[in-house]
């Protein structure tokens, strides 16, 4: 674990969205972020699914009514947590994949102020490399590609700090957000 370092920017009971595709690194950076925070929660958007015991319907491209609703719930919890944690003064970290117009629904579920937003965008060569690279595997319908192609897509709000960390370690990506707060700040 790191030793907290200044915060440079994020406001105590603030929120941080991390997002990017799968394997872009949002699991490693919100965590180191959380790390370097005096008072952090990280939020990992995907538990909420996987708290599903029975009758979840995963969202893979073409999916139904209610792997949709369920999606849209898994999103309402995880902005809810993170209000909470904010709300009794942590820096709540919410990672998730966040694209096209489920980023800005995402922005506007979260009540809490400061808001800031932070989109890891390494090109696909460097997410597939990653991919390659780890334990767990996150894609299966979906494809690098196709979550790529939806994140640089016009779909895809540019608000917030966008980084293409393709070439960047996570220490190195949290030192760029550390110092970009400003820019990230959304709301």
């Amino acid at each position: 674990m790191s030793t907290p370092g200044p915060a440079r920017g994020f406001a105590a009971g603030g929120v941080v969205v991390v997002t990017g595709v799968m394997a872009a690194g949002k699991s490693a950076v919100a965590q180191a972020l959380a790390e370097r925070l005096p008072r952090a929660a990280h939020v990992r958007g995907d538990l909420f699914r996987r708290m599903i015991v029975s009758g979840r319907e995963e969202y893979v491209p073409g999916a139904g009514a209610e792997a949709v609703a369920q999606l849209r719930l898994r999103h309402r919890l995880s902005a809810a947590t993170a209000d909470t944690y904010a709300a009794a003064g942590f820096t709540a970290l919410v990672q998730d994949v966040l694209l096209g117009a489920d980023l800005s629904a995402y922005v506007a579920l979260v009540r809490t102020r400061p808001l800031y937003v932070v989109v890891l965008a390494p090109g696909p060569d460097a997410v597939a490399a990653r991919e390659a690279g780890r334990a767990k595997t996150g894609y299966g319908a979906w494809t690098a590609a196709r979550l790529d192609a939806e994140l640089r897509s016009p779909r895809t709000p540019r608000i917030g700090l966008w980084l293409d960390t393709s070439a960047q370690t996570v220490t190195e990506t949290v030192e760029t957000i550390m110092a970009g707060t400003e820019r990230a700040r959304v709301a």
